[in-house]
């Protein structure tokens, strides 16, 4: 009885490590998924900027010279 006892503590501090190390692992990537999120929304607001200074350079085209 006393051996299979110590072998279940021996099971459930393994178990405890492993969450343990599983925990950690989770929390580095949710925050490379924040950080990536964050890239993400900052490079979608880049394109719209860059794409409203293209709209607003395209209708300041000055017209062709008469002669064309």
């Amino acid at each position: 009885m006393s051996e299979s006892i110590a072998a279940l503590e021996t099971q459930l501090a393994f178990l405890e490590d492993t969450v343990s190390n599983l925990d950690a692992a989770l929390v580095v990537q949710q925050r490379a998924l924040l950080e990536l999120q964050e890239q993400v929304r900052m490079l979608h607001q880049q394109l719209k900027e860059q794409g409203a200074r293209i709209d607003e350079a395209g209708s300041t085209v000055d017209p062709p010279p008469p002669h064309y």
